[in-house]
């Protein structure tokens, strides 16, 4: 059985700060450790040391039975990319080497038909049966009618932006559980996925003899399949051998066992420090004292040098003050309305002050209507309009916003949009600390974690003016006390939320539930509906 082994280890940022230290830690074959901690705290860089794409500052890492990674990405793939590339993308570097030269001869062949291409041609095709191609092409067959229905020769070439996220996820989380390394790391496997589809995962991590590392918000899923938790905070990280169910009760009592050992430490640093100075004090008149003052004075130095008991962690504060406003009594009237290809014709009204969780299957148009309400072009028939003083704002799942690449944070606030007037830097810095971004406000969009994304986008929501928030997936990448923070400021927003969740917690927050069928069909449920 395969297992990973982090010890002592330690990175810092470019510009000198530490991210954390001393992380040791390890994943043993048939249990599932969850690895958890507040968004930017260092949760995907340590994944990335793990996975060798980084080098740690110290320490080391050892994996035995072979590794394989889900990187957060995946359900996001808007490129041009293939299926096959994308199994590529999760496959050990050396099958993508073969797979890359196998694909470079095949090209050259069809340019040049002469001896050498054919050489070529037949070496890389030997290259990529002994790197294990053939025998994964059969898993990946596998692997395609499980997630797709469809056999791998018919499925490689569907360029992967056609799959829904849930699907993209699907497909490679069949090939990992599959797949014959021994040690998996991965990142937000949850994301994009229907409640069916989390809990079809749940029951594969129970079931697998592997070792898996896992980052998650979905507290669900962590509780009913985690076996361990490490947490990365106050710039170190520790084990809690248990569920995730049992976490937060151990968290605290961790938390209480550092402030008494803090105030212990303290307490004994002033009394050797005291006992030194009046030592040194004695010395200089007696001469008998000199050995005493040396020998206290050395302690003192090694107890210092030993240094305080672990950081104790602080919880960050994220502040969001989601205000809206008052609109006209039916902030959405939608009547015979089809998103073309995606629902039959339903009619539906939404009025100011309703929480509306828009519930349903990937693929079933949930994403399409919120778009179309944030007044996106999305082909329909049918009416829908919205309500007087009814100003949308919407929250992209896919933290898709081109217009910020390239810009930092700062520089987004700065320059404002039609709907929020721009800041200067010392307004962009006073408003990005409410949302704990204010370290991160010289970072570019796209260089920020997913839950920093996602925190940026709902500050954004907040500076709109937005009296109808339209939220797809918003906890998907949050933390616990970020997500928690946003449905205390969904409770006191004066306006009208429609959000699209998989999140079973974040669900109950709701007051009317809206289920896009698989069928094509939309109504009005009296409680959530998974299934």
């Amino acid at each position: 059985m395969g297992y990973l082994e982090a010890n002592g280890l330690a990175y810092a940022l470019p510009d000198g700060r530490e991210l954390f230290r001393d992380v040791s830690f390890k994943v043993s074959g048939g249990t599932v450790v969850a690895l958890v901690g507040a968004n930017g705290v260092g949760k995907t860089t340590l994944q990335r040391i793990l996975s060798g794409e980084l080098t740690p500052k110290q320490g080391s890492v050892h994996v035995q039975g072979g590794l394989a990674v889900m990187p957060q990405f995946i359900g996001s793939v808007r490129d041009d990319s293939l299926v096959r590339d994308l199994l590529l993308a999760v496959a050990p570097e050396a099958l993508r080497r073969a797979a890359a030269e196998l694909d470079e001869a095949e090209l050259a062949l069809m340019d040049t038909d002469d001896e050498a291409a054919q050489m070529r041609y037949a070496n890389a095709l030997t290259s990529y049966g002994e790197a294990g191609g053939y025998d994964v092409e059969v898993l990946w067959d596998t692997v395609t009618v499980a997630a797709l229905g469809l056999p791998y020769d018919r499925a490689r070439f569907r360029e992967v932006r056609t799959l829904s996220g849930g699907e993209q996820k699907r497909l490679v989380l069949e090939t990992l559980l599959r797949g014959h390394e021994q040690v998996l790391l991965l990142d937000e496997p949850d994301n994009y996925l229907d409640v069916p589809g989390k809990r079809w995962l749940e029951d594969r991590l129970k079931a697998t003899d592997k070792a898996v590392l896992v980052v998650s918000h979905d507290r669900e899923l962590l509780a009913n399949a985690a076996t361990h938790v490490v947490t990365v905070e106050a710039h170190s990280a520790w084990t809690h051998a248990g569920s995730f169910a049992t976490w937060h009760a151990a968290r605290a009592k961790r938390i209480e066992k550092l402030l008494e050992d803090h105030r212990r430490w303290n307490e004994e640093h002033e009394r050797l420090k005291e006992l030194v100075r009046t030592l040194q004090q004695q010395a200089k008149y007696y001469e008998s004292m000199a050995p005493k003052y040396r020998v206290m004075a050395a302690r003192l130095q090694r107890f210092e040098e030993a240094g305080p008991p672990p950081e104790i962690p602080t919880d960050e504060k994220v502040n969001p003050r989601l205000k809206g406003g008052r609109t006209g009594v039916r902030a959405i009237t939608c009547e015979e309305l089809e998103l073309t290809g995606l629902m039959k014709p339903f009619s539906q009204e939404i009025f100011f002050g309703d929480r509306v969780a828009v519930l349903g299957s990937n693929g079933s148009g949930k994403s399409h209507f919120l778009r179309l309400l944030g007044g996106d072009d999305v082909r329909t028939t049918g009416a829908w309009k919205l309500g007087a003083r009814v100003v949308p704002g919407l929250f992209a799942q896919t933290h898709e916003h081109p217009e910020w690449l390239g810009r930092t944070l700062v520089d987004i606030l700065w320059h404002g949009d039609d709907q929020r007037r721009g800041r200067d830097r010392g307004a962009a810095m006073s408003v990005l600390k409410r949302y704990g971004l204010d370290k991160s406000g010289d970072q570019r969009f796209e260089n920020l974690s997913g839950g920093q994304q996602a925190r940026f986008q709902i500050l954004l929501l907040e500076l709109s003016g937005a009296t109808l928030l339209l939220l797809d997936e918003p906890t998907d990448n949050l933390d616990l006390a970020s997500a928690e923070a946003l449905q205390n400021a969904l409770n006191d927003f004066e306006g009208t939320v429609v959000a699209v969740t998989h999140d079973r917690w974040f669900a109950k927050s709701f007051d009317r539930f809206l289920h896009f069928r698989a069928d094509g069909r939309v109504s009005e449920v009296d409680e959530p509906v998974w299934s």
